[in-house]
């Protein structure tokens, strides 16, 4: 049986650099499409050459693949085939010299602090599950947490005596994050009602009536399902993150505070949200300016 080298790659990520579940997946479901696509034009993973790479690439920029895909894709081909090197599977590296996309500029999708209360609002909380979603909404926000942190958040990593909890995210980096008194308040509302739960053999902070842990998926659709409530569109968990490191940021907080409670390990990551205010800072000028455009341009600004 043909050795499974995506496989081998993958626990060699899990063992030697402890990366995380979701980014083990990342990396697996990335080199399984190269797999994929060898496999469709009858070549080995193993007999790859450069130009084989630079034609699976050509292929890549005809599908409907972000800039940012593509970088994620790429550094992925080279990790793999720097591991095959090391291991003397093959003698040179066909990926070493692979163009890499330039990284795309963007501004994040956030709402604003009225919309963001709107949509803390939405639940109805004389239910359990209202009461649940208003809790995770509210700390989501206080927090900034990605949505895997919520659904892995333990309830012994809450202090809400403190105000603070403490969190695992990408790269298994633990980090402490405050979390405010509105989210400390419906966390102990919620954490009163929890107790109340029957069978629950579980630690984590958020189950359902069943006592059993939420995933991502169920506070994924929660959310889409609120903000659609609320007359809000492509709203996400990672809106609410977006939202609550762009309201630091317009409130002037610390870029490196703001840094630290993302859990970012590059500085540059977090400065986005710098990008998110200028541009809103100018849009308020050329709104309001009497000479910020031309008369004729106000009314496409």
């Amino acid at each position: 049986m043909a050795r499974d080298l995506v496989r081998e790659y993958v626990s060699f990520l899990r063992a030697e650099k402890g990366l995380a579940k979701n980014s083990l997946e990342a990396y697996e479901r990335d080199l399984r499409k190269l797999a994929a696509w060898s496999e469709k034009n009858s070549f080995e993973l193993l007999e790859l050459t450069r130009q084989d790479l630079r034609e699976w690439l050509i292929d890549l920029s005809r599908q409907k693949i972000s800039e940012n895909s593509k970088r994620r894709l790429i550094s992925a081909v080279r990790g793999f085939y720097k591991f095959l090197l090391t291991d003397g599977y093959i003698k040179k590296s066909p990926a070493e010299d692979l163009d890499t996309p330039q990284r795309s500029f963007y501004l994040p999708k956030f709402l604003n602090q009225a919309e963001m209360d709107t949509l803390l609002a939405a639940p109805d909380v004389a239910t359990e599950s209202g009461l649940r979603d208003r809790a995770i909404l509210e700390l989501m926000y206080a927090c900034g947490l990605r949505v895997s942190e919520v659904v892995g958040l333990q309830t012994k990593e809450i202090d809400v005596d403190m105000g603070i909890l403490t969190t695992t995210g990408k790269g298994s980096k633990t980090r402490r994050v405050p979390i405010g008194s509105s989210a400390v308040e419906w966390l102990k509302s919620w954490l009163s009602r929890r107790r109340q739960i029957e069978n629950i053999d579980v630690t984590n902070l958020f189950v359902n009536s069943l006592g059993k842990p939420l995933n991502r998926q169920l506070i994924y659709t929660m959310i889409r399902e609120y903000a659609e409530k609320c007359g809000f569109e492509g709203v996400s968990p990672h809106t609410i993150r977006h939202s609550f490191a762009t309201h630091l940021v317009q409130n002037r907080a610390d870029i490196r505070s703001v840094q630290q409670m993302l859990g970012h390990a590059d500085i540059s990551t977090t400065q986005i949200y710098t990008h998110i205010t200028d541009a809103h800072l100018k849009r308020a000028y050329d709104n309001f300016h009497p000479r910020s455009a031309k008369p004729e341009d106000k009314d496409n600004i």
